[in-house]
């Protein structure tokens, strides 16, 4: 099989992932922040350990601050239902995943109100559109960092600067970028970010994080839940300390000790590396698909402005149909239709349809990119009727 829907889930995992998931669950597989025993402290420790570990990796000296979640949708909804208040009002963009999008609506039926940045056709946004889109009750803006559809990135920094000069608090949704791309949370100047670990950063399913930056006070960011965190348990309220304000309840402890493992790798390899070798990747895949008739590629034109995430339609044929013979036919893993972010498709031109996302990740060769390519050029060649 030539898997390419890295988007979703990096696949395959360096091997100490895999280790590392079954020799913590035979040996350490206790609950963390409950000091009672050997096994517990164990826990605990490697639960600290890969918390400051992200906190390194984002140039954080207070990993207190960088919150376990169960996936970047958990941390978005952390992050926004956490801020946001009747009378708020709040900026996002068409180019955003349901992570965000739905969050935003469901709080319309509590008086939050909201505004949506358009796109051009190439998937980016105009941050001149943000500034025009605030109110004097602008609480949050929530901008995607990378299209999980084209993998557009977005000009984090120049949004930032005019959120802040708001005095909003700005939300960056890096589910496609941490561990794909070189950054701190400092380079972004973002003020939250939600990521997953089980994308770039090579972890298992059921990790993710928010990283709760300087500016925001932890009082104005209320938990979505409450109860057990193993400190002050003499209080019926939830502690008000980082980070066991936003941890209530048990954490996926083998989860989060094989993501320290996938952190330990990147940092052997290097995540310029990691970054350079998804870039070549994407370039050969992005020139090979556009030399073939009938084929239209959604992703930017300049390789600065792109992560490894590639859609493409083909004349001719329903994306979901040709995601499943590539599958069925050629063995090829792809992921078909709106990707969760269906005004994305629609601001690129494919909606309702969607389009092809090929995804190449860090294990992903040359080889396999160029008979991914051979196989949509044999399929261009042979359309379908539209369904």
């Amino acid at each position: 099989m030539i898997y390419l829907d890295n988007a979703a889930a990096s696949w395959p995992k360096p091997e100490v992932v895999y280790r590392t998931l079954g020799d913590f669950l035979r040996r350490t597989g206790a609950s963390p922040g409950r000091l009672a025993h050997r096994m517990a402290m164990e826990a605990t420790r490697a639960v600290e350990e890969t918390r400051s570990k992200l906190a390194r990796l984002l140039g954080m000296t207070d990993a207190w601050r960088v919150v376990f979640t169960a996936s970047a949708t958990d941390a978005l909804n952390l992050a926004i239902k956490g801020v946001l208040s009747p009378n708020d009002h709040a900026v996002t963009t068409v180019m955003e995943h349901n992570s965000v999008r739905r969050p935003l609506r469901a709080l319309e039926a509590i008086g939050v109100a909201m505004t949506k940045v358009p796109a051009d056709d190439r998937g980016f946004i105009d941050p001149a559109a943000v500034r025009a889109a605030l109110r004097p009750n602008t609480r949050l803006v929530a901008v995607t960092h990378a299209s999980n559809v084209n993998g557009a990135v977005q000009p984090i920094r120049e949004v930032a600067e005019i959120v802040h000069e708001h005095g909003a608090l700005l939300l960056v949704d890096g589910a496609q970028t941490v561990g794909a791309l070189p950054f701190t949370l400092a380079d972004l100047d973002a003020d939250l970010l939600a990521f997953s670990g089980h994308r770039a950063l090579l972890g298992p399913p059921g990790t993710g994080a928010l990283v709760i930056g300087p500016r925001v006070d932890p009082s104005e960011l209320s938990p979505l839940r409450e109860g057990g965190t193993g400190v002050n348990s003499e209080r019926d309220i939830q502690p008000q300390e980082l980070p066991y304000r936003y941890e209530a309840g048990m954490l996926n402890t083998v989860g989060i000790a094989a993501l320290g493992a996938a952190l330990d790798f990147l940092n052997q390899v290097g995540i310029d590396r990691v970054a350079a070798h998804q870039r070549a990747l994407t370039d050969r895949l992005v020139r090979g698909l556009r030399g073939i008739p009938g084929v239209r590629v959604l992703s930017p034109d300049d390789p600065d402005r792109r992560v490894a995430v590639v859609s493409f339609v083909v004349q001719g044929w329903n994306p979901a149909d040709l995601g499943a013979v590539l599958d069925q036919t050629y063995g090829i893993a792809c992921r078909a239709g709106l990707h969760c972010a269906p005004e994305a498709c629609r601001a690129l031109g494919v909606f309702p349809q969607g389009t092809v996302r090929f995804s190449p990740g860090f294990f992903t060769t040359e080889q396999e990119i160029d008979q991914a390519i051979a196989a949509v050029h044999e399929l261009a060649r042979t359309p379908l009727h539209l369904a």
